[in-house]
């Protein structure tokens, strides 16, 4: 998630041994750097938020100050390599599955910090609630879009509405906690805290319950009773749901290897990252209306390998990553253009657009100023002076930031299967003029000045601390050709601005913003 140094370039070049490439991909998935990159695919999945989308005047209740903790979780757990099976468990179940140990129940954020509405008995309400609960593990964890199902049977797929109602009686017989971060905090009743800036926000057992389908989803038009069971066309047999509300054995069934989707699912956005295009294009929806996989041997292959080696993410990784597929170049041979000129079958390496997270991640640590800071407190990430990971960014339901906004980043109020690319004058305009963007440059053009030597020297300097390349003998007479400017006709003192301008350029450059 981060460009190399100059010098990590240049050790991994002088690097002969046969195995150098192994040893430098183990680097980078022992890195702190790495989980806190991967941490940020799983939030989008989990539609993760600090508040909600709405507000009544002052009234804070249904805010998430601490919900950091549960990004938090996810780095770690992400960076221990926690197997991807026990990691869905315990996003799901962890008060049920190890009730002991209170910390690993942050888990249940994944849960817990979903959006809340007021009128909370409100039967209307707690079944839009459901409804995203319900569409948050089906989309996320199983690439199904069972929500389809709330008034209606499925169009397209093989699920009945008798599914969706079942699986939303799992989040019927569940509450929403807010549990104290301490015993010594002020509480209300069952043991919640007061105040949600004193709280983790989690989930735990209500009263389990079977619910009636709702007839085209009016929660006043009671139907058959759904009795809480895992997905039919997931079940040779059905499996009912008997533990308390059901998520233990929700999780179970997600999790079996018996179950064809989880893993698959999970492979596909692990792909889609490293390579730029997914093997099925609908990452989320793996259902009739999901686009076929291109692949779909390697599919199943590495599907069944990931569970067989621990369901281990970082196995995953280095698995594709050494492959000679991931090792092409982009150059575009006109042959293999002529065969695949959409590159579905991946005749060459896609050029791909930084997300936000990556671009300002990466302008921050070539002018110096990342902050290496692991976890905390969330921060705004267009503050000028602010180092820390986009990762950290508060965010927000009701106000996105503006520079997440402005540059793709999914809406936190639901599910998001991938990110949307667009080009926009804004964006532009913010690299042009925001005082973030100006703050960076005259940080670069400090730290180039300060390298020493010839203006050429500095030149082939921030090539390679911005590009990993050599800057050709165009590059660099152009760019001596505009901070010569720096002598004005009247004296010898320097122009302020040529080194700032300069930077500045580098910065919003194509080459910065794409991976080539």
């Amino acid at each position: 998630g981060l460009p190399p140094s100059p010098t990590e370039v240049a050790n991994y070049l002088a690097d002969k041994r046969p195995d150098s490439k192994r040893r430098l991909v183990d680097t980078f998935l022992a890195s702190p750097k790495h989980a806190e990159k991967w941490s940020r695919v799983w939030l989008d999945i989990a539609r993760y938020a600090e508040d909600q989308a709405h507000k009544v005047g002052s009234n804070d209740s249904l805010t998430y100050p601490n919900a950091y903790h549960y990004r938090d979780w996810v780095i770690n757990a992400i960076a221990n390599d926690l197997p991807y099976n026990q990691f869905i468990r315990l996003q799901l179940a962890a008060d049920l599955i190890i009730p002991e140990d209170k910390q690993e129940h942050i888990a249940l954020g994944f849960l817990g910090l979903g959006p809340k509405y007021y009128r909370r008995n409100s039967p209307e309400v707690m079944a839009d609630e459901w409804e995203d609960r319900v569409d948050t593990v089906s989309r996320g964890l199983l690439g199904l879009t069972v929500a389809c199902a709330r008034c209606h049977d499925h169009k397209y797929d093989p699920i009945p509405t008798t599914d969706y109602y079942a699986l939303a009686g799992v989040f019927a017989s569940t509450e929403m906690y807010n549990r104290p971060l301490n015993p010594t905090v002020a509480k209300q009743g069952k043991g919640q805290a007061k105040k949600p800036e004193d709280a983790y926000h989690v989930v735990r057992d209500g009263k389990p319950i079977d619910l009636n389908v709702m007839i085209r989803g009016d929660a006043t038009k009671k139907g058959e009773l759904a009795p809480r069971r895992f997905l039919t066309a997931l079940s040779e047999e059905p499996i009912f749901f008997k533990n308390g509300s059901g998520r233990s054995d929700l999780a179970d069934a997600i999790t079996a290897k018996s179950n064809p989707l989880t893993a698959r699912v999970l492979v596909n956005r692990v792909w889609e990252q490293l390579l730029g295009h997914a093997l099925v294009g609908t990452p989320s929806n793996f259902g009739a209306l999901g686009e076929q996989p291109t692949h779909p041997d390697l599919l199943d292959d590495l599907s069944v390998r990931f569970m067989n080696h621990g369901w281990s993410w970082k196995w995953l990784q280095r698995e594709i990553v050494l492959s000679s597929t991931y090792s092409q170049s982009s150059h575009i041979d006109p042959d293999k253009l002529a065969f695949d000129p959409e590159n579905r079958l991946l005749s060459r390496m896609p050029r791909r657009r930084l997300s936000v997270e990556s671009y300002r991640d990466a302008i921050l640590s070539v002018t110096g100023r990342l902050n290496s800071t692991i976890g905390g407190h969330s921060m705004q990430p267009d503050k000028p002076n602010e180092g820390r990971r986009t990762l950290y960014s508060q965010i927000s339901r009701m106000n996105l930031n503006p520079m997440l906004a402005r540059f793709d980043f999914p809406d936190p109020n639901a599910h998001s299967a991938v990110r949307f690319e667009t080009t926009t004058p804004l964006q532009k305009l913010f690299l042009l003029n925001s005082e973030f963007m100006v703050f960076q440059a005259n940080t670069l053009a400090t730290r180039l000045k300060q390298y020493g030597g010839s203006t050429r020297s500095k030149v082939e300097y921030a090539y390679q601390l911005l590009f990993s390349r050599d800057a050709d003998e165009m590059e660099v007479s152009l760019a001596e050709e505009f901070l010569d400017q720096e002598k004005t006709n009247e004296d010898t003192q320097e122009n302020p601005d040529a080194w700032p301008q300069y930077a500045q350029a580098l910065l919003i450059s194509n080459e910065m913003f794409m991976v080539d």
